[in-house]
């Protein structure tokens, strides 16, 4: 890694999460250049290691993989005094904390933030829980598939007359975690001109309802309830996923102008000019009737076939991908969205790259994935220098 191009030269990230949003906050940090110091349970480690099927050839998860590039992993047993003591020494040496404990476990063990300002002052505090540090949901535990339900996100995704549904990934943790990420990067720069710390306090319900964008604000306007639409959009049509004669694909006309180029090229003018379907409110509010008329007439051709001449006049439309074409497109290898690295027990894994793309700096995968403790007599010798001896006499009584 270049260092001269590195973002996040000498930032230094203590890790006390695990699962998914907080490990993937601190995954980002760590494309960016970050140490990002990942603080585990001796011999079990974060939960995620356990999630599976399906595991590598060498035991780890697919799950953890997917969340903990670019990290160093070091076990400590937190429950213990000496593990404390050795807690505290590391944050000293920190420039931020990230930790989704329940709320109010590291303030019970003397790690809150005003004592942690005395032993780091400037420190870059950030918890991440289910409902954060106020109100009456403070105390409970937080899962995204509960936050999803609770933040309205499943009421409006699913099949129109079918049940509310997830999403396919964590969507509430992942995005959570994001913006857990946006904040420390706002709180590092604000450090840059006034020295000081801050305490950060995201809650993947929050982050959730966020996520509601303009499904909210079409309810704030409208007063009524957001309803299902399977793979619609509320607001404009057509945008959706249809059925050609052998798969499903997707298309979306996002303007009148499009209308017209789309209903030119599936050589149905008489459509431009009808009043029901001429301008996009009018679209909106037939939609049904638009719908079954497109549907009618894409299952008379293949989907290469509608996504080709849309391609070709400019319209935006694209296959259904399953994930063996999704890391086949031609698109995604072009932009190198995954990559092979280097592995102590599995030679080698497979995993994401960062989307985060700045030609000038880039964002660099360097590391895999840490295997449990794999870095545990490097950070305590670097960072405040536990001699071999003393590790391993550490390692005995149960403290890494």
């Amino acid at each position: 890694m270049n260092a001269a191009n590195n973002l996040l030269e000498d930032v230094r990230v203590i890790d006390l999460t695990r699962v998914l949003a907080g490990p993937y906050c601190t995954m980002m940090l760590g494309d960016l250049g970050a140490d990002i110091i990942k603080i585990e349970v001796p011999g079990r480690g974060d939960d995620t290691r356990h999630w599976g099927p399906p595991f590598t050839k060498g035991g780890e998860s697919a799950y953890y993989l997917s969340a903990n590039r670019n990290k160093r992993s070091l076990t400590l047993n937190l429950k213990s005094e000496q593990g404390l003591e050795i807690l505290k020494k590391l944050i000293a040496k920190g420039d931020v904390l990230v930790e989704n404990f329940k709320t109010g476990t590291l303030s019970r063990w003397g790690l809150d933030y005003d004592t942690l300002q005395q032993i780091r002052p400037g420190l870059i505090y950030c918890t991440v829980t289910g409902y954060g540090y106020t109100g009456p949901y403070r105390y409970r535990p937080g899962y995204d598939l509960i936050v999803q339900a609770t933040g309205g996100f499943m009421s409006i995704t699913g099949p129109e007359n079918g049940d509310p549904s997830r999403a396919g990934v964590a969507i509430a943790d992942i995005s959570t975690g994001m913006f857990a990420a946006n904040a420390i990067l706002a709180a590092l720069y604000s450090r840059e001109r006034t020295g000081d710390g801050q305490r950060i306090d995201m809650s993947l319900l929050d982050c959730q309802v966020a996520l509601l964008s303009y499904a909210a604000t079409n309810y704030f306007v409208s007063g009524s309830i957001t309803e299902r639409l399977g793979n619609a959009h509320p607001n404009i049509v057509p945008y959706q996923s249809f059925k050609a004669r052998d798969i499903h694909f997707v298309l979306a006309i996002g303007n009148d102008k499009q209308w017209e180029t789309f209903c030119k090229v599936v050589n149905r003018n008489e459509l431009i000019n009808d009043d029901k379907f001429s301008t996009n409110a009018a679209r909106v509010t037939n939609r049904k009737l638009l719908v079954g008329k497109l549907n009618r007439l894409f299952t008379t051709q293949n989907a290469k076939y509608w996504v080709d001449i849309f391609d070709e006049v400019g319209l935006a439309s694209g296959p259904i991908n399953e994930m063996d074409k999704v890391f086949e497109n031609e698109q995604v290898k072009s932009r190198e969205m995954y990559i092979e690295l280097p592995h102590p027990i599995d030679n080698k894994v497979s995993i994401l790259n960062s989307p985060i793309k700045i030609p000038t700096a880039p964002a660099t995968i360097h590391k895999a994935p840490p295997t449990l403790g794999e870095h545990t007599e490097e950070i305590l010798q670097e960072m405040i220098g536990i001699d071999g001896d003393t590790i391993a006499k550490l390692r005995d009584k149960g403290v890494l």
